[in-house]
């Protein structure tokens, strides 16, 4: 019998299906998804990365269904999540200055095997009849340091692997493939801990980490541009911050992503209370999951639309036309009390939902230079990443004072408003 294929096999055949995508005589438009493809280099480590983002997501659902199946505990899987995602606020300008002072490709390579072991790691622990609760959250705390590292990094190197002029499309595979992974990795996930349990998953997702090794272990990266700034300690670590205060633009792309992930995102965490309460679907049914597919089908149909349909639009005026149709939807979804028209509602929230983010990220990129882009970019994932468990507990108290319905109108008005205040034309000539 033959032999079951590696995972550099997987990755491979994988890449090799994409490459097919590129045959033809047709001309391609720059800054599409198409034409970044047409870049090897970028083709195979987004490849990669698709792959071993599967693996993570597999192990994202998995976190929180065991922490709820050992404690039965909301507060817990709630303290779970935080050390999953508070690294990315409490560490991620350490990240940021990681990727602009090393190698890139080393850095993400060494980060990607410290993972691999943590996964491990936390599979040992799952083993048990009766796991230590300190020893998750433990293991976990340093997955999400190692993603506070990984997430600058890896941002900070699409732009040298496409160019300027291709970044658009990069960044929309990009954000594709990380709500592609989503979708897939979930039910994947769901169905191995169903069946072999949850230690199965953490080895899975370790296994996966080894396809973005072999991807950026088979490439030349380009060499990163040096840092002339003569910066030294903190005020190198707050770089990202002096190149906010001195491009009006890049500030308000920060400013914009941290308030609608602190205000304007809670939903996503707070999704089972909405559907409980609100559509009268339960938590634990087969309803949820078709529900929260359709969100994750809206977000990757959003982030491909960036580098397909409106590749050639003016991206500073999507992020304010995708604002202000976000909140439209997500204000009816609140409003909503059957679960038929809620599943369009939520495809239609997610795509508006990507759009925001991906042509956002796009326009921020745009503005930096290699030398300071990754401590930029950490900030980027402070304020989409970071901020969300700081969220959703503002949210908890807010919805048992008020109702759930109020606070997700409220993240709907405040998505408005930020559609007034995204203005991001270049004021110089």
């Amino acid at each position: 019998m033959p032999s079951d294929p590696s995972p550099t096999d997987v990755a491979q055949s994988v890449e090799d299906a994409v490459d097919a995508l590129q045959d033809g005589d047709r001309a391609i438009r720059p800054g599409s998804a198409r034409a970044a493809l047409r870049h090897r280099v970028f083709r195979r480590v987004f490849v990669g990365a698709f792959l071993s983002n599967i693996g993570s997501w597999m192990q994202n659902v998995v976190l929180g269904a065991l922490a709820y199946d050992l404690t039965g505990s909301p507060s817990f899987v709630g303290v779970l999540l935080f050390a999953q995602l508070g690294p990315l606020l409490l560490f991620s300008l350490v990240g940021g200055l990681l990727a602009d002072a090393f190698d890139r490709r080393r850095l993400l390579v060494t980060v990607s095997v410290v993972q691999g072991l943590l996964s491990l790691a936390l599979a040992w622990v799952a083993l048990s009849d009766d796991p230590s609760l300190v020893a998750l959250v433990g293991i976990v705390f340093l997955i999400g340091i190692g993603q506070a590292v990984f997430g600058p990094t890896y941002s900070a190197l699409l732009p040298a692997l496409v160019g300027r002029d291709d970044l658009a499309g990069a960044i929309s595979l990009n954000s594709a493939q990380m709500n592609g992974s989503r979708v897939v990795g979930p039910i994947i996930g769901a169905a191995v801990f169903a069946e072999l349990g949850a230690s199965w998953v953490f080895v899975m997702n370790a296994v996966s980490y080894l396809l973005v090794i072999w991807s950026l272990l088979t490439v030349r990266l380009p060499e990163p541009t040096p840092d002339t700034s003569g910066l030294r300690g903190v005020r190198r670590v707050l770089a990202g911050f002096q190149v906010a205060k001195t491009d009006p633009i890049v500030a308000r792309c920060l400013i914009v992503i941290f308030a609608y992930s602190l205000l304007s995102l809670p939903f996503i965490g707070q999704m089972p209370t909405l559907a409980d309460r609100n559509l009268g679907i339960a938590a634990k049914s087969t309803q949820y999951g078709v529900l929260y597919a359709c969100f994750g089908v809206g977000a990757l149909l959003g982030a491909l639309s960036i580098g397909t349909v409106l590749a050639a639009r003016s991206l500073e005026r999507v992020v304010r036309v995708g604002l202000v149709a976000f909140a439209a939807f997500l204000a009816v979804f609140s409003l909503l009390r059957s679960p038929g028209p809620a599943y369009a509602a939520i495809l239609l929230v997610g795509l508006a939902y990507f759009a925001v983010i991906t042509s956002l990220s796009t326009v921020l990129q745009q503005r930096l230079d290699d030398a300071n882009r990754g401590r930029v970019m950490a900030l980027w994932i402070m304020g989409f990443g970071g901020t969300v468990p700081i969220g959703n507990l503002i949210a908890g108290p807010l919805i048992e004072a008020t109702s759930i319905t109020a606070v997700v109108f409220a993240g709907a008005l405040i998505a408005l408003a930020l559609a007034w205040y995204a203005d991001l034309t270049d004021p110089s000539p």
